[in-house]
């Protein structure tokens, strides 16, 4: 065979068939990254901006009807 076997991962099936997968690959995070903004996903992050967002959203719709007594500004 052409390629390397450290490359591979073979397993067996029921019918004793064999299958061969890649091997993933090793992770690799800068370390100048990690420094900076901590080893937090780039979902992770997403969803607490999105709460944030979401928190401020509400706050100010409460702001809006408590001045003008509609619930942003009369949109809605």
């Amino acid at each position: 065979m052409g390629l390397n076997n450290s490359l591979q991962m073979t397993t067996t099936e029921d019918g004793g068939r064999t299958n061969m997968y890649a091997t993933e690959p090793q992770m690799y995070t800068d370390p100048s990254y990690t420094e900076r903004y901590g080893l937090e996903t780039h979902a992770e992050r997403a969803e607490k901006a999105n709460g944030r967002y979401a928190m401020l959203g509400i706050i100010a719709g409460f702001i809006s009807y408590a001045v003008t007594g509609n619930f942003f500004f009369g949109i809605i």
